[in-house]
């Protein structure tokens, strides 16, 4: 038995209407998506499956956080993310381009995973930024040690205004043509 199995929604048999589920995730979870940005969260996820006759409709909710690195000082920090979206659940034997919220399955599949999209629905929840929430107080509580070592190394407008002489000669190249 795979452990994608505890993410399965057995559908064939069920009565028209809306089912609810709930699944969780954890650090264990994150562990079997190769190159993954997280190692470790947790998060609840409530589904709603509505059946209807052709297709399926589902209503997923994403609650939780997940351990990110900060940009600004490197330091790990726990990013709460939150995500609701809907899917369609359509039934073929090829798939059709219909748009990103719809998956097709073969018709003589009874359940459905939902272990990669709960994964896929997770890394779109995380901001492109990875920094440091900010507190009541408006600061962030990136590492101050590493924000002022990284200081140190920051040039000054005035260093980056700097060019080197041979690219200016390079410039007057160009614009003599």
């Amino acid at each position: 038995m795979s452990w994608k199995t505890k993410y399965d929604i057995a559908f064939k048999g069920l009565p028209e209407g809306e089912h609810n589920y709930n699944f969780q995730i954890n650090g264990k979870f994150f562990e079997h998506f190769e190159g993954s940005l997280v190692d470790n969260g947790e998060a609840d996820i409530k589904v709603i499956l509505e059946k209807r006759s052709a297709f399926l409709k589902l209503h997923l909710k994403i609650k939780g956080w997940v351990e990110l690195m900060c940009d600004r000082c490197l330091d790990n920090y726990k990013q709460k993310i939150k995500q609701k979206t809907e899917i369609f659940v359509k039934f073929g034997e090829q798939e059709f381009e219909e748009g990103e919220n719809v998956i097709w399955i073969l018709p003589e599949e009874h359940n459905i995973n939902l272990a990669q999209i709960i994964y896929e629905y997770t890394m779109l929840s995380i901001p492109l930024r990875h920094v440091h929430p900010k507190k009541k107080d408006g600061k962030r509580e990136c590492n101050k040690e590493m924000l002022k070592k990284l200081k140190n190394y920051m040039r000054t407008k005035e260093e980056e205004e700097q060019t080197d002489p041979r690219w200016d000669a390079l410039k007057n190249l160009e614009n003599n043509n």
